[in-house]
């Protein structure tokens, strides 16, 4: 197949080249270039703004795909670009939407494609809803070839996953483990949580290229393990070599009380706060090779390895770790007033 990424190099997408790479595609990716030395040998690159609509068509000129993915539409007015530049030149328009989509709270735990879609909570996800009710009405209304995929927490080496950190990533928390102090965790650190490693997560993906019960339909790519959250801090710990000393809030309580700019409604009330077991059902159907093989326990002994040796990813974030601190002192405090008046 001939197929063409927008974007290609990021959490997700950069496991699905690798194995497009060496699986006798040809694979074309359209992003910036920003990180061309990451892309296998044997893929082809066309460097542009994909904002840059006339550009991007002109250097697209009559080229043709069996399938287009794009990794970077967020709102509806990117999806209607690529309808744009896109509807004659594909067999197939694979958007990358997001499990967070789904109801918040469902009214069951157990998550399938036929889940509500509605989040009161983040916008991003309301976006992401947006974006699939266009498609699918170009796809009733003008037979253009979607499928829609909803990954849910998918990570990869680069980054140790957390259910909280601040705006520079996930090692300030870690940091905090190394120096012994407490880590938040919301709630009580019992909810469900599902992450899934970005090699597996590609095996799903790359079985819908091209399938023919794709076209129309919405899958969802997840691991099979549920964890807790307090097993994920745990794993952790475990994979740092230190104690775990988690602090517990609620979650209701740290969306209220965190800097906007840490989106914490959105990411825990709107999704990571609420315990979800995915259903991929449908996409064993679809795609049998699906089998998820990287465990939880495994995948975060493979991030902490990577990133204690990469200095790149160890990006402080004394604002954050500062404002931990403050949300403890202020929970004691309150907890010791309390106790004072029994």
């Amino acid at each position: 197949m001939r197929i063409l990424f927008i974007g290609g190099t990021g959490t997700i997408s950069s496991a699905i080249t690798r194995r497009l790479a060496t699986s006798g595609h040809e694979l074309w990716l359209l992003n910036r270039g920003n990180r061309a030395d990451e892309v296998p040998e044997g893929v082809n690159q066309i460097v542009a703004d994909i904002n840059d609509e006339a550009a991007v068509a002109l250097q697209l000129a009559d080229q043709q795909f069996d399938a287009v993915c794009d990794f970077i539409a967020f709102v509806p007015a990117q999806v209607e670009r690529d309808y744009r530049l896109f509807r004659n030149r594909t067999r197939q328009y694979v958007f990358i939407s997001s499990a967070s989509a789904y109801h918040k709270p469902a009214r069951n735990y157990v998550i399938d494609e036929g889940t509500t879609l509605a989040n009161p909570h983040w916008q991003y996800s309301r976006d992401k809803i947006a974006c699939e009710e266009l498609l699918m009405h170009l796809y009733r209304q003008e037979r253009f070839p979607v499928t829609i995929v909803r990954p849910s927490h998918t990570y990869c080496e680069r980054s140790v996953p957390v259910g909280l950190h601040g705006t520079k990533g996930s090692w300030q928390v870690l940091k905090r483990m190394m120096e012994g102090k407490p880590v938040l965790v919301h709630g009580d650190g019992s909810s469900l949580w599902t992450m899934t490693w970005n090699e597996d997560f590609a095996v799903g993906f790359t079985g819908l290229l091209g399938n023919p019960h794709a076209i129309g339909e919405a899958f969802q790519i997840m691991s099979s393990e549920s964890v807790t959250w307090n097993q994920v801090y745990q794993a952790v710990a475990n994979a740092l070599g230190v104690e775990l000393r988690p602090y517990y809030v609620s979650s209701a309580f740290l969306a209220a009380v965190a800097p906007k700019e840490y989106d914490v409604e959105g990411n825990l009330l709107g999704d990571k706060a609420v315990t979800v077991v995915f259903d991929c059902a449908k996409l064993r159907r679809a795609v049998p090779e699906f089998a998820p093989r990287v465990n939880f326990e495994e995948g975060v002994r493979r991030c902490v390895a990577y990133v204690l040796s990469h200095p790149e990813c160890q990006v402080e974030d004394p604002d954050f770790d500062q404002w931990c601190d403050r949300v403890i002192e202020t929970q004691e405090t309150a907890k010791q007033q309390l106790l004072a008046k029994l």
